[in-house]
């Protein structure tokens, strides 16, 4: 982001928190999911934290676009009174999703294969395989690997071949959205995708039951910039995106990752959470 922009943020909502990072090593770094070990992923490498300037986004959120940032904040109304409800999400939810993404990248087609919820109260939120909760460790959920692979998977072979052939851009975003708000513990801290070496990104193996997944974590690197939505309330959603199909210079992969944010009461209320992964099609 320019000075100019950063300067809007003078008065803004600004901490100092710490990231969870993965520690670089010499063999692939391999973790099993929750699905694979019916509890809490089982991490088979070394972390560090590092204390990071987090900066408020909401000054200059205007200005923050999923193509140069990796990420956007919009504020997006939903039907659904209750996000726990599996049919209402799928009846209901899913569509506004799709319409707005649809709306916000000019897309011909969006899918959605996924959604999650999160929480940081006891053992997490229910899901249909299980607890979750926050991630903490900074990662991006696909790679330069997975992200075609996803597509495979999900259209099958001869659709995509078809897609790749034609130089479709395909776009694995992320929506995310608190279930309570305003959200008081746990945000999502999202780096500046521009500010991120490819390096530092760490292609790391997750173990499923039935196949081999890889998402990449992050190393740590002072130069990385860091940003937040403070008290995100229900009404809002942040756009993540995970993997672009065109390498042409603007953001492909937006690391991401939840924190503590500094002396908040014993009071908050639990951050709940819900997040739907999609495959955006833009079709000239």
């Amino acid at each position: 982001m320019s000075q100019a922009v950063l300067d809007i943020a003078s008065a803004a909502k600004d901490v100092r928190a710490g990231l969870t990072f993965i520690t670089p090593q010499a063999a692939k770094p391999v973790f099993e999911s929750s699905a694979y070990t019916g509890g809490a992923p089982r991490v088979l490498f070394e972390t560090e934290r590092h204390s990071v300037a987090i900066h408020d986004m909401r000054p200059f959120a205007a200005h923050v676009s999923l193509d140069r940032e990796g990420f956007a904040l919009r504020r997006a109304k939903t039907a659904v009174a209750d996000l726990y409800d599996d049919k209402a999400v799928k009846n209901t939810y899913y569509p506004e999703i799709e319409a707005l993404l649809r709306a916000a990248m000019g897309a011909s087609r969006v899918v959605i294969f996924d959604a999650t919820r999160r929480s940081d109260a006891g053992s997490g939120a229910a899901n249909q395989d299980g607890l979750r909760g926050p991630a903490s460790r900074v990662h991006v959920d696909y790679t330069e690997k997975s992200g075609p692979q996803r597509v495979r998977d999900f259209f099958g072979a001869e659709e995509a071949a078809r897609f790749f052939a034609a130089g479709t851009r395909i776009v694995q975003v992320n929506v995310w959205r608190p279930i309570r708000g305003p959200v008081q513990r746990s945000p999502l801290a999202l780096a500046d995708a521009a500010s991120i070496r490819p390096a530092d990104l760490i292609a790391t193996d997750q173990i499923f039951p039935d196949r081999v997944g890889e998402i990449y974590h992050l190393a740590y690197d002072p130069t990385q910039r860091w940003y937040y939505a403070p008290e995100m309330g229900c009404d809002e959603v942040l756009l993540i995106k995970g993997w672009d199909s065109l390498a042409d210079g603007r953001a492909r992969f937006t690391p991401h990752g939840a924190f503590e944010l500094p002396d908040t009461p014993e009071t908050a209320a639990p951050r709940e959470s819900i997040e739907v992964r999609t495959l955006v099609v833009i079709e000239s």
